[in-house]
């Protein structure tokens, strides 16, 4: 198998995948939701042998039958989205998707200061633009 190049990984994440952060409500939790990080690419099955690759170049991540015709790469632990967090600043997308991108990893960073276990989360969709101050404030949290 021939080895990937990372730049091809980006600019093929930069059209195909979806940076994603679920929010569930189950009173089970603390905070009453539940918060699932996920990176993911679908594609075609006839094209699993590339998202073999790239989960072989990333070294984090499952791959999934996704419906009759389908394959999903998945990375849903907080360590494996360390790698794609890694893997995404120092080969950076160029398309909207960095947008998408810089909030996911502000969300991911709530999540490693465990955050998201006792804070209010909000209820309705908000405004791109509140995102993006809500981003900046992310940035500002740190976790000693």
């Amino acid at each position: 198998m021939q080895p990937i190049n990372p730049w091809f990984i980006t600019g093929f994440a930069d059209g195909e995948s979806s940076f994603i952060i679920s929010i569930i409500k189950n009173n089970k939790y603390k905070s009453g939701w539940n918060v699932k990080p996920k990176f993911q690419l679908t594609l075609h099955s006839k094209d699993l042998d590339l998202l073999e690759k790239i989960q072989s170049y990333l070294g984090v991540g499952s791959i999934y039958k996704n419906g009759l015709e389908a394959v999903s790469y998945r990375v849903e632990s907080v360590k494996g989205l360390e790698t794609i967090i890694k893997h995404f600043d120092d080969y950076s997308l160029i398309t909207q998707k960095w947008s998408d991108y810089q909030l996911f990893k502000s969300g991911i960073e709530l999540i490693k200061c465990k955050e998201h276990l006792t804070a209010p989360l909000p209820t309705s969709r908000i405004k791109s633009e509140e995102m993006w101050e809500e981003a900046r404030r992310f940035r500002e949290i740190s976790c000693n």
